[in-house]
């Protein structure tokens, strides 16, 4: 290792790892380089592999790694299992948290795919559009809101509301179209899934009425 060190030392003329109390870390050049490197390498496989190779799903034994929000697990994680089940029996799914839009560990190999609203992207990322979200409003049965008569933007915002912010934001753009019109609304909690808002929403109502 140290002799491979040595000869990329002298190629690229930068130390490449510089110490760091009891460790090593990459210097700017080296960090600089380490996506290239990366896209260069898969590149390389990818001409060197054997032609017309044709995957076998039926015996391809591995684990796919997806990054998604709870939502998306909630909603379309059973049918995805299934669906992987019946062509790649042998294939695990593994369905890893999303906190926020980065798109490193996609680009460093430590999920396989992402799906939700990316931040910054990158070339080797390839995007695909699955379907556009949208915000859901959740009331309890009986609520006043579901009171005879049109559910009016003033009507909304003067309900208490449990926002979901997997990242702890009060406000967002629902708040900042309501300020549009002259209205604000009170946040009386903020939790990071639909299901933990539902389940507040739920014992909450429970509470009120006992």
């Amino acid at each position: 290792m140290s002799r491979t060190l040595a000869r990329l030392r002298a190629a690229t003329g930068d130390p490449l790892l510089v110490r760091a109390g009891r460790g090593l870390v990459p210097t700017p050049h080296a960090a600089a380089l380490r996506d290239r490197v990366r896209n260069l390498a898969s590149e390389t496989r990818a001409v060197l592999g054997p032609a017309g190779r044709k995957l076998d799903f039926a015996t391809l034994n591995r684990t796919f790694t997806i990054r998604a929000n709870d939502g998306f697990v909630e909603a379309l994680a059973a049918r995805l299992i299934v669906a992987v089940a019946s062509q790649a029996p042998k294939v695990r799914l593994h369905f890893a948290p999303k906190p926020d839009k980065d798109v490193r560990p996609l680009r460093e190999g430590l999920i396989d795919l992402e799906v939700g609203v990316m931040g910054e992207s990158a070339p080797e990322v390839r995007v695909q559009t699955l379907f556009r979200d949208r915000f859901v409003g959740v009331v309890h049965k009986g609520h006043s809101l579901l009171a005879s008569g049109q559910i009016t933007a003033k009507r909304y915002a003067s309900c208490d509301h449990v926002v979901v912010s997997r990242r702890g934001h009060p406000t967002g753009p629902v708040d900042d179209a309501l300020h549009a019109v002259g209205l604000g609304r009170t946040v009386v909690a903020v939790v990071s899934s639909f299901s933990a808002a539902l389940a507040a929403e739920r014992r909450r109502a429970s509470t009120a009425r006992s």
